[in-house]
């Protein structure tokens, strides 16, 4: 009885079945609930523009302005080809129906998982992100962002458990307070910037390019900032919770969710350049934008308290859509059934708790870091819009309607684009988790852990000669320095036996007593004979360690180095991989 009144007092009195219909939003609650997460992505998209653009130092900065005219772009062709799938589809599903219909059922559950995760993934960036924004104003509670980032999951999870209805009122007042609160600070900023209205305060310092600007960069720059687009999917998946007709509502509220998003989107990022704004530290762009506009006063906490409230929150729009998509799966059987099951309030009660729990855990696991979520995230969103936008060509083409040209045009557009984001992404990431395996690979086998004592080795020094001069000479001398004389030996490959005779006669002279040692090579090879003889050398075991001094004379002109053969470059790239092999350049320089 405890746990029951527990439970109601929480969630709420049990809702009859026939109450459904009533649950339905309407357009102005519909992109409270779907477009939080789209329009919150501007709070951390322009961030992660400038992150990447920044390593080329501050002229890099001012390419933030076409990169994200670029990304505004493909938002606005991803909304435009939405709005045909909301109207295609008004019974909902999002991509994973499309490809299901239209591209057949591997496609449909690859769609289908990039969003699950997607959606978790979401709910970790946007409560990540908001807890920023409120350490950004209380630097004093950045060691408990991962504590505070838990209990906001726990709270949203809580209320969505309530029901549709009463988390659409919950969360449609910080949804238009933060789109406000932004556009407002657009706004006076730009004004204020030109009449000079703003408070004193200095440009901050560009921090020192540490690479050129390239393609590479800018790739890396679109691909981060592209963050702007996640979220944009949500209103498709969601059509059967708006009022009738459901594919008009959607279509407006995909309308409205793009126009506002881009407006502020371009807004922030045009403010951060022309401000002077270098991401980095505690405090996030938008932060710093609103301390530039109004300064330290109540607008400015009005604007961060509007920033955390949206990040936060607009993690509903995963709540609304993975329960959602968990269920459709579940009538599909693909997931179990108990995804499919209403609980008291008339939510899918299983997926909200389900998708709280994955989400907690990739907070703690990445310790509150937002930057380390987003890469992830952003794959899962550009996978989905692919194979979404994929699906309705193979739809206008398979069904041909009226005007399935012009259709077939804005979807295949919107699938070309999101899929050259998808590959630039994938190319990017799967980067980064080479390079980071191969540092992990490095230290592991250079560790000292479980090492007894140094290996021994027996050492062989060969000093390689085609002739003897002063260069080798001194090669010799090196070499002598570098083991005991009795481990030291000239090695000559005989390529012309009328040369040998006279060779070792001027090393009887020469050679300070180091022996000498012809590998002859009938087809006047040179590394062949080489390769063969320290073959022999470390057949007899690991510890076998061989140094091949080169004696090399260098001309002193740079013109005159192709007046000479290139023989050690050619020795040192035959042996740069062998194993216990070091390869030692003893020059001598000529004067003239």
């Amino acid at each position: 009885m405890r746990l029951a009144l527990v439970k109601r007092l929480l969630v709420g009195k049990p809702m009859p079945l026939a109450q459904a219909r009533h649950e339905r939003l309407s357009n102005s609650a519909a992109l409270a609930v779907f477009a939080s997460d789209p329009l919150s992505s501007v709070a951390y998209a322009t961030e992660e523009i400038l992150l990447v653009l920044v390593l080329a130092g501050s002229a890099a900065l001012s390419y933030s302005l076409p990169v994200a005219v670029g990304i505004a772009a493909l938002l606005a062709v991803v909304v435009t080809s939405y709005r045909q799938t909301v109207a295609a589809y008004p019974q909902g599903g999002g991509a994973y129906l499309v490809a299901k219909d239209n591209l057949g059922r591997y496609p449909a559950l690859t769609a289908a998982a990039a969003l699950l995760v997607d959606y978790v993934l979401t709910v970790s960036v946007s409560v990540v992100a908001g807890i920023a924004a409120l350490t950004s104003a209380m630097p004093q509670l950045h060691q408990h962002r991962v504590v505070l980032s838990v209990l906001a999951v726990a709270g949203i999870a809580l209320g969505n458990l309530r029901g549709v209805r009463e988390s659409a009122r919950l969360f449609a007042a910080p949804t238009y307070f933060f789109v406000v609160s932004i556009l407002g600070t657009i706004a006076y900023g730009l004004v204020g910037a030109l009449f000079d209205w703003l408070p004193e305060a200095p440009y901050e310092p560009h921090a020192p390019g540490l690479e050129g600007i390239g393609l590479f960069l800018l790739l890396r720059s679109y691909a981060a900032g592209c963050t702007a687009l996640t979220g944009v999917e949500a209103v498709s998946n969601g059509v059967q919770a708006l009022k009738p007709p459901e594919g008009r509502n959607a279509q407006t509220v995909m309308t409205w969710l793009g126009v506002i998003s881009i407006t502020m989107f371009l807004g922030i990022t045009y403010l951060a350049y022309d401000f002077g704004i270098v991401p980095g530290g505690p405090e996030t762009v938008v932060s710093k934008i609103a301390r530039r506009v109004w300064g330290s006063g109540a607008p400015y906490y009005a604007v961060q308290a509007s920033t955390l409230l949206i990040l936060v929150l607009a993690a509903n729009t995963s709540y609304a859509d993975f329960p959602r998509l968990s269920s459709i799966l579940a009538r599909d059987h693909f997931v179990p059934r108990q995804f499919a099951n209403q609980g008291d309030r008339l939510v899918f009660s299983n997926g909200i708790l389900i998708l709280s729990g994955f989400a907690i855990v990739l907070i703690v696991i990445f310790r509150g870091d937002t930057h380390a979520l987003l890469p992830l995230y952003a794959i899962g969103v550009f996978i989905s819009f692919t194979i979404s936008q994929g699906g309705m060509v193979r739809r206008w083409l398979r069904l041909r309607e009226k005007g399935w040209r012009w259709r077939v045009w804005i979807n295949g557009v919107g699938a070309a684009v999101t899929g050259v984001v998808l590959l630039t992404l994938a190319i990017l990431v799967a980067t980064f988790i080479v390079m980071h395996r191969h540092y992990e690979e490095v230290a592991r086998e250079l560790s000292l852990e479980g090492l007894d004592e140094p290996p021994r080795f027996q050492h062989t020094v060969l000093v390689l000669i085609g002739d003897v001069h002063r260069g080798v000479v001194r090669a010799v001398q090196y070499a002598r320095t570098l083991a005991p004389t009795a481990t030291v030996r000239a090695v000559y490959v005989e390529t012309d036996p009328a040369r040998t005779a006279r060779l070792e006669e001027k090393w009887g002279k020469w050679g300070l007593g180091v022996p000498l040692v012809v590998l002859t090579s009938p087809y006047r090879s040179l590394l062949r004979p080489l390769l063969d003889y320290l073959d022999q050398i470390q057949s007899r075991g690991d510890d076998q360690m061989v140094t091949i001094v080169l004696p090399e004379f260098l001309p002193r002109h740079w013109w005159q180095h192709v007046l000479h053969n290139q023989t050690a470059l050619l020795v040192k790239g035959a042996l740069l991989f062998r194993k216990n092999t070091v390869v030692a350049d003893v020059p001598y320089h000529l004067k003239r």
